[in-house]
């Protein structure tokens, strides 16, 4: 009994002091929400976090400690302009939705190689006053990273803000189904069968991803070797992602599709980014939503999106729709010298808690860009959308929510001021939008666990037995030849040549035969 007590207080005193560190180094706000939403899940509980990071956070926490590299000026700058460069061409084909991302991603996979390079980030390692029980890693096709998490010589778990698509899922060697589970850009209801069509749109978005995680992976291999040289104590760069625990995905496919196998090493944490009881408005936000007598409409179209990105035009047609609505609408917009224009029933922010405004019982409708967030709280809060993708899974996602009835689906760029307004005013006249997504709102909300108890539960499920290993697939400690089969199948290529040349020896043999029977039945 002594000993069980023992082992009962040692299990406590680890889970409420574990020291945690968090590398968050990629660029691009709508993934620190939710890297940030897991550490402060675990500072809030008791453990130490560290943050490495090159955004300044807006989720902050008296037990989390960050330490921000942030990008140069220029490099801010030239990130800005890919982006924007991306929003201006749309021709939605499979070829133009994975060349606008891959540009962009690149740059950002190489600033996250840039990050690691700065001092503060070795001294993590060779400081020995620096010993991290768990790590957690923002992956994107970044496993030179995953040598920072070696030379800590603590266990890691992976963190991704988008469900387990087939080309990420694989570090953790989580099982490809191309024919019933579709790709990122292709939006299929839950349970629906993917089309002829949109199979041949999976493959191709397979085949591709493939090829960019080869070629990727050709240029992460010289960044490793750049960071930790030849070091004998590094193991091949092939062996990194052998290491991972776990990985969270921002997904809920019970709720949201699509329903596919996964191993014990993905755990879904969809819907994190978003707080059991909302946070208390700003004073002008409240305020402005408490008198929108009519209702109100939340428009954003995320962090990523600056104005400049878009065309002027486009933002024109878009405020003198809304501009003459009787709804309340509240803006998302990154420069307030130089606004649309000026209405009494529209409020610019160049910041908002769009979790907490989602909540408000006067909001009607979000205008969104279908991110993956923006997509998880509006369902979550039970609120109609109406979609305005751009790129990445934007499209997918917009096309699913638009299969489910939640709402319905534009494009951006082909804008024009009637189709805007007749959307809108169809979204807000029909119910049936608002009855499919509130539904789907106690569906989303209906598990064992909360996204933050299942953060909670796995990070100390990994801190109590140093590890979790044993939740890995066998085909993460394969190669390509063992993982495929390949020699199983050329055996048996080699067995049906030899049985069919065996058969074709016995073929000409017996003709030989039958042809010397008869020879000598002639004489």
């Amino acid at each position: 009994m002594k000993g069980v007590l023992v082992l009962i207080l040692g299990w406590i005193s680890i889970s409420q002091s574990a020291n945690i560190l968090g590398i968050f180094t990629c660029p691009m706000p709508s993934h620190l929400i939710v890297h940030m939403s897991v550490a402060k899940v675990l500072a809030e509980n008791g453990h130490n976090v560290t943050v490495l990071t090159t955004v300044k956070p807006s989720i902050k926490h008296k037990n989390i400690n960050v330490i921000v590299i942030p990008l140069p000026e220029e490099d801010g700058r030239r990130l800005k302009h890919i982006f924007g460069n991306m929003g201006k061409t749309d021709n939605g084909s499979v070829l133009g939705i994975f060349l606008r991302g891959f540009k962009y991603i690149e740059f950002v996979i190489a600033k996250m190689f840039d990050a690691l390079k700065d001092p503060r980030v070795k001294d993590l390692y060779e400081n020995k006053g620096n010993q991290f029980d768990l790590i957690l890693s923002g992956l994107l096709i970044n496993n030179y990273q995953m040598g920072l998490v070696h030379k800590l010589k603590a266990p890691v778990i992976g963190i991704l803000p988008v469900q387990p698509f087939e080309f990420l899922g694989i570090a953790v060697g989580n099982p490809r189904e191309l024919s019933y589970v579709p790709a990122m850009n292709v939006g299929v209801e839950k349970g629906e069968i993917m089309t002829f069509s949109q199979r041949i749109k999976t493959l191709a978005m397979s085949v591709g991803h493939s090829i960019w995680n080869g070629l990727e992976n050709i240029e992460n291999k010289k960044r490793y070797k750049f960071l930790y040289g030849d070091d004998p104590t590094m193991p091949p760069f092939e062996d990194l992602n052998k290491n991972i625990s776990l990985i969270f995905f921002n997904s809920h496919a019970l709720s949201e599709g699509p329903i596919r196998p996964n191993l014990p090493g993905v755990i879904e944490i969809g819907g994190i980014q978003i707080k059991d009881t909302p946070d208390p408005l700003p004073k002008n936000i409240a305020e402005f939503l408490d008198n929108g007598n009519e209702g109100a409409i939340l428009l954003s179209l995320g962090s990523n999106i600056q104005s400049d990105h878009l065309q002027s035009d486009v933002i024109q047609k878009m405020f003198n729709v809304l501009s003459k609505l009787k709804l309340k609408v509240i803006w998302k917009w990154d420069k307030l010298e130089h606004i649309p224009g000026k209405s009494s029933n529209i409020l610019y922010s160049k910041w908002l808690p769009q979790d907490d405004i989602l909540a408000h019982p006067n909001i009607k409708l979000f205008i969104t860009h279908a991110g993956r967030g923006g997509i998880s709280e509006a369902s979550y809060h039970g609120k109609p959308m109406l979609a305005l993708p751009m790129f990445g899974d934007q499209q997918g996602n917009a096309g699913s929510m638009v299969k489910q009835g939640f709402g319905l689906s534009l494009k951006l760029l082909e804008l024009d001021e009637e189709t805007f307004h007749n959307t809108i005013t169809e979204i807000l006249q029909n119910p049936q939008y608002k009855e499919n997504v509130e539904n789907f709102s106690k569906l989303y909300r209906d598990r064992p666990l909360t996204a933050r108890q299942t953060v909670l539960y796995w990070s100390e499920y990994v801190l109590r037995y140093h590890g979790a290993k044993h939740l890995q697939s066998p085909l993460m400690h394969m190669d390509f030849i063992a993982a495929n089969n390949l020699d199983v199948y050329g055996l048996l290529g080699i067995f049906v040549v030899f049985v069919l040349y065996l058969n074709f020896y016995l073929i000409k043999f017996s003709f030989r035969s039958i042809k010397k029977i008869g020879k000598v039945k002639k004489n």
